[in-house]
């Protein structure tokens, strides 16, 4: 079989080994996560403003997408709690109140996505998320949690409120308060307080009753389904929705519809950019848990195919009625934990929730939102994570910062400007770190060929020479630090007569860092100091080989900084170590 084949279609590797226990591990997997996802789908639709029917498209035929195209065994796609969010931001910047166009907007959104995200893997570009700061990343997930359990008061108060940012959004409930209804305010605070207790104290104690741990995790993981039923029920029995308790409504049975994205070029300019916000940030949460699982199975994902796996999945709920998608965290990992061994555990489940589309969405119709709220609530909050601020201060004063400002950002101008200032950040970060490259004056360690730093070791030097270790790349953000460090390091001391540059950590050297040297070597022959190098890397060498810079210098390449030692050095008695 041709290799770009199994390159571009993953399913060709594990499906030709796939037997009968593979799929009984795959098929109890799907039973549990589409029983984890009914409820997940139809509330992420009510976060994303959409109908409560595109959450269960969205998580049908992008599920069989990824399980043809996608390398993770494990990660389980469909709409997940920030993503719904940021499509809500993104639909509502067109300001739409047509029901119709608001859904074709996110159609167009999920296509505009896909096309993104597969383009990015054809062209091999997913080296594009080590460019995001994890910290600040973990910043935007906590902010997004924040907002959107702000967001899903309302329907838990059953008030009216709305709101771009976390103040918006609280002066509006507090505007509203009063109107509170006191049906909907207790169906959605029993039903969080279910839904915590679930999570936390339900499988402990089934399994202090003698239940397997199979079962009691499976009886877990449904307990957002049990509080659908009873809420229902509820609703149902005692015609609360009378008595102004909002519910889902009907929600149209059936296979997902056949659709198209608008091609409308005034919508495309409006959201492209927020469906590259999209594609980077879903990306990014989909390829870290996808790596996680991975890992503690001693297997391995191809991020630029992930590409691939993600891109489809949105072109096909682009094309099946849904709305952008990637990889869930909590589902993945229920997902694995469960069992799946293959993708095709998502094709199973996608065929769990077609067939719950086909025949429980007339049972949904006394649903109420408080309780798909507190399904949102409950799944968000396990987000927020702000001991990353602790952990960010105590090692990094710059990663606080970012991550500081990227919720700050988040939580007081929205999830696009939270997001957008986050891709900043991160990249700012980076450049930040690496403009100031750090930079040793390094000695022997006696009776050694080792050298070190001179403020931390007992090292031996010698006045006529200065060794310093440059410990990163030179590029053109941190060429002209070098520069300067040099001259304000040799400009005063008449004693010295050789300066070497020790390049082990230095992988590369563009075209303004070779700049940077030719002028440090000119400033240098002008005070009668020779330049040299040591333990230059190849790839380094061979680009100083293709200029004059070689050829102009006046001192020499050593193979080894011992070796320049031995041949600079008249050596001293070591010099004491700086407190």
């Amino acid at each position: 079989m041709p290799a770009f084949l199994r390159r571009y279609l993953p399913i060709l590797d594990w499906g030709s080994q796939y037997d009968r226990q593979t799929f009984e591990s795959d098929a109890l997997a799907a039973v549990i996560v589409t029983i984890m996802l009914i409820p997940q789908s139809l509330a992420y639709a009510l976060l994303a403003g959409l109908p409560a029917e595109m959450g269960l498209y969205a998580s049908i035929l992008p599920l069989v997408a990824y399980a043809v195209f996608g390398t993770s065994r494990a990660l389980a796609v469909g709409p997940v709690a920030v993503v719904s969010l940021m499509t809500a931001a993104a639909v509502g910047n067109l300001g739409l109140s047509d029901p119709g166009a608001i859904a074709l907007a996110a159609v167009t959104l999920a296509f505009l996505s896909g096309l993104f995200l597969t383009a990015m893997g054809l062209f091999r570009l997913g080296f594009v998320a080590n460019f995001l700061s994890h910290p600040v990343i973990a910043g935007f997930i906590t902010a997004s949690g924040i907002l959107i359990a702000a967001s899903q008061l309302k329907h838990i108060l059953g008030i009216p409120a709305s709101g771009h940012n976390l103040l918006e959004t609280l002066e509006s409930l507090l505007a509203h308060l009063g109107q509170t209804n006191l049906w909907t305010l207790a169906i959605g605070v029993a039903a969080t307080g279910f839904l915590f207790w679930v999570r936390k104290g339900l499988k402990p104690l089934l399994r202090a009753r003698g239940v397997s741990a199979r079962m009691a995790d499976i009886a877990a993981k449904a307990g957002p389904v049990a509080a659908v039923v009873v809420t229902t029920l509820f609703v149902w029995i005692l015609g609360l929705d009378q008595r102004g308790v909002a519910i889902v409504g009907e929600i149209p049975g059936g296979l997902p519809p056949l659709t198209a994205p608008s091609f409308d070029l005034g919508m495309w300019s409006t959201l492209i950019g927020s469906a590259i916000l999209i594609s980077i940030i879903g990306f990014v949460e989909s390829v870290s848990v996808a790596q996680t699982l991975a890992a503690k199975r001693r297997q391995r994902i191809d991020p630029d195919q992930e590409l691939i796996g993600l891109g489809t999945s949105n072109i096909a709920a682009a094309i099946s009625g849904g709305y952008p998608v990637t990889g869930g965290f909590s589902r993945s990992v229920v997902n694995f934990d469960a069992g799946a061994e293959t993708p095709a555990a998502g094709a199973f489940t996608a065929l769990g929730i077609l067939l719950a589309a086909l025949v429980l969405t007339p049972l949904l119709f006394f649903l109420p939102k408080a309780t798909l709220a507190a399904t949102i609530i409950v799944a968000v909050l396990s987000l927020v994570d702000f001991s990353i601020l602790k952990r960010a201060w105590t090692f990094s004063r710059a990663d606080f910062f970012a991550v500081s400002a990227t919720i700050l950002l988040t939580l007081g101008m929205g999830v696009e400007a939270g997001v957008s200032a986050g891709v900043v950040l991160s990249i700012f970060l980076h450049l930040y770190k690496t403009s100031r490259p750090h930079v040793a004056e390094i000695g022997l360690v006696p009776g050694t060929q080792h050298f070190r730093n001179i403020c931390r070791h007992r090292v031996m030097t010698d006045p006529a020479v200065v060794t310093l270790r440059v410990d990163e790349s030179l590029y053109f953000a941190n060429a002209r630090f070098l520069e300067d460090y040099i001259y304000d390091r040799v400009v005063k001391d008449t004693r010295l007569k050789h300066v070497v540059l020790n390049f082990p950590a230095v992988n590369e050297v563009d075209l303004s860092a070779l700049e940077s040297l030719e002028s440090i070597l000119l400033r240098l022959k002008d005070l009668g100091i020779k330049l040299h190098l040591s333990e230059v890397k190849g790839p380094v060498m061979d680009r100083l080989k293709r200029s004059h810079f070689l050829d102009e210098m006046n001192g020499r390449v050593f193979l080894s900084q011992y070796d320049a030692w031995m041949a600079l050095s008249g050596g001293e008695e070591p010099a004491q170590a700086a407190e």
